[in-house]
């Protein structure tokens, strides 16, 4: 039985839940999380249906889903993760074999903030939640962009309808940077715009679109037609 963590003080504490079917997978990312001081892992699960009830539960900050899983698979406790008011404040990270599969699009769509491959590099997973608490980019981001390209024209749900006339020309245009996977400092830099300028910008552009996070921001944009993917 892992101890519990008790928090620092002095620094914030990352909660995540951590959830898949495989034992030896759950044992092996709770062992490198634990080592961490700025994470804490408040409990685990085994299917989707856990997921959504460890989500209630113990509201963490991230919930780290597998996408295939028995009894309901990631996406679909994702979404139910994601339309509940409730558990506003919860991220889901995904996790899954492949860095590019119909899986994770589908994640993002659901309403996941990002997701990282199994067979990443601890370091890698760790910082990943990090970026994810800090809202600043997606995961993955050279991956994420040839899963768009792949993906995004193919026929699917749209999300919930948002008109483009919404934004403002600047918005627009943080809005594509942002599907081409730029974080806020970059977009900044792009724009000749200051960090908080550039942040402030995407934050309007997520609440004029009914977006959840960047993930989702994202997906809008290739479907909404503002960015179309590139072909090789």
């Amino acid at each position: 039985m892992t101890p519990a963590v008790t928090p620092d003080v002095t620094r914030a504490v990352i909660r995540v839940v951590l959830v898949d079917d495989q034992p030896l997978i759950r044992s092996g990312i709770r062992a490198l999380l634990d080592a961490e001081d700025d994470i804490e892992v408040v409990g685990e699960g085994a299917t989707g249906l856990d997921g959504v009830a460890l989500a209630l539960a113990h509201r963490p900050d991230i919930v780290l889903m597998d996408v295939q899983m028995p009894e309901m698979d990631g996406i679909e406790a994702t979404r139910r993760i994601a339309s509940d008011e409730q558990l506003a404040e919860v991220s889901v990270v995904m996790l899954t074999n492949y860095g590019l599969d119909e899986y994770v699009f589908n994640s993002l769509r659901a309403g996941a903030a990002g997701f990282v491959v199994k067979d990443t590099e601890p370091a890698d997973l760790v910082e990943a939640l990090r970026v994810t608490v800090r809202g600043d980019a997606l995961l993955s981001p050279t991956v994420t962009r040839r899963l768009i390209s792949e993906f995004a024209a193919r026929p699917a749900d749209a999300l919930p309808s948002a008109e483009l006339s919404s934004l403002t020309n600047r918005e627009r245009e943080v809005v594509a940077l942002v599907a081409h996977g730029l974080s806020n400092d970059e977009i900044a830099e792009r724009m000749v715009l200051s960090p908080m300028t550039a942040k402030t910008h995407v934050s309007r552009a997520m609440t004029k679109l009914g977006a959840r996070d960047r993930a989702q921001l994202v997906v809008f944009a290739y479907q909404s037609g503002l960015v179309v993917p590139r072909r090789p």
